[in-house]
């Protein structure tokens, strides 16, 4: 049987479980796809237990059903407003000396790049290497094998805050099935929708999801910032119900079929018929205004993406421009709109070269569930020639669940 693993993407607006079979030439082939609303989440955090854990195992059983395997394992994506990081370095000696470095030097080295100060309510989930320094020779990228006497690895250091992660690992498990490993969402989304290259020459992801605005920076192949914002598409839309006077389920079908980033480009005569509270009849509202409404929020979004990138002090070295994804990517004029608001050329990421249940997930929205796929793939393959890339909290995670749900 074909080697198989499973993303769950619990987002604000919805809940994806993924089913891929490792291909027999290293791919991956789509067999399952289960898709539910969410519910228990604000801004990508758990706020019910018992309502997100029901949505969860809600797409889990629809995964099943149509793949036909049992789930027991999955990669998990993590965001929330809770996430920051930081760049560490970390020294080792190298052990063998003359018959060069080794992945447990490598693993030295990084061990005590995490070595860091954080509150005690705060956890480790990933610490991913930058580069390497062998014997003050910088700009190493795979320090294997090569001979000399002190190893130092730049790493990127992502903490989360412990009550969120642990109500999330919570309804996983209730959900009935085991984490192998919990990843940030925008490396995730990354490893879908980014190519090599842009990796290579410096590029900042944005996703942009219901309630949560995760930021990555990769330079030099790998990722130098991370920073999740707590606004996103459902405030576009909570924007629209307040100026349209529209319940927010109305105000989100306006969004998805007539909503625009750039309200010069639409006609100031053209209007759309929206649906309004209770027993009122519908009317008639500008187009331009709605898109007026959107612009503002927009905006702010932006905004902030702005200052972000400006804080992690990468702003000079991102040639390769912005990435859109998540569901608020394929909103009409945003990525106009973004490229023009950060002077950065800028295009929507969609996942590809998927093979097997794909119709659905090429699409923005799709990104961080099929990049956990990916991320799977990427670290079964290098776990013979790479350090370990997660932190002490993936190895402690077992432990967590005994105490979290014993028995």
């Amino acid at each position: 049987m074909e080697e198989t693993f499973v993303a769950l993407d619990v987002g604000t607006t919805k809940t994806c479980t993924l089913i891929a079979e490792v291909k027999e030439e290293g791919g991956l082939r789509i067999i399952g796809v289960g898709i539910a609303p969410s519910r228990g989440l604000r801004k990508g955090v758990v706020v019910n237990i018992e309502e997100a854990t029901e949505a969860i195992a809600a797409s889990i059983s629809k995964a099943e059903d149509i793949s036909g395997y049992e789930i027991d394992r999955v990669y998990v994506g993590v965001s929330g407003g809770h996430i920051s990081s930081v760049n560490s370095r970390g020294v080792a000696a190298i052990s063998r000396g003359r018959r060069g470095v080794t992945l447990d030097d490598m693993d030295r080295a990084m061990d005590a790049a995490q070595a860091i100060a954080i509150p005690h309510n705060r956890e480790i989930i990933h610490a991913i290497p930058r580069g390497y320094t062998v014997d003050g020779q910088d700009g190493v990228r795979n320090p294997l094998g090569l001979q000399g006497y002190r190893l130092e690895v730049e790493a990127h250091v992502v903490t989360g805050a412990v009550p969120p992660i642990h109500n999330l690992v919570k309804c996983v498990r209730a959900a009935g099935v085991e984490i192998i490993d919990l990843v940030l969402a925008p490396i995730a989304a990354g490893e879908a929708v980014l190519t090599t290259a842009e990796k290579e020459m410096g590029v900042v992801l944005a996703d942009i999801g219901g309630g949560t605005t995760d930021i990555a920076i990769f330079i030099d192949g790998s990722v130098w910032h991370t920073m999740v914002l707590s606004v996103g598409g459902n405030h576009i839309t909570n924007d629209i119900a307040i100026g349209l006077r529209a319940p927010f389920n109305v105000a989100e079908e306006i969004k998805i079929e007539h909503g625009h980033t750039l309200p010069e480009v639409i006609a100031p005569e053209e209007s759309i018929d929206i649906a309004a509270f209770g027993n009122e009849p519908r009317r008639s509202i500008s187009r331009r205004r709605l898109a007026q409404i959107t612009e503002a929020r927009a905006e702010e979004i932006f905004d902030l993406v702005f200052k972000e990138i400006k804080r992690s002090g990468y702003d000079g070295l991102l040639p390769a421009g912005l990435v859109l994804c998540g569901g608020t990517a394929e909103l009409a004029g945003l990525r106009e709109f973004s490229s023009r608001a950060l002077d950065l050329p800028a295009r929507v990421g969609t996942p590809q070269k998927l093979e097997g249940l794909v119709e659905t997930l090429e699409s923005p929205a799709y990104a961080t569930s099929v990049g956990l796929l990916l991320w799977a793939l990427r670290r079964t393959k290098d776990r013979e020639t790479a350090p370990r890339t997660t932190s002490n909290f993936s190895r402690r995670l077992r432990g967590w669940l005994k105490a979290l749900l014993p028995g």
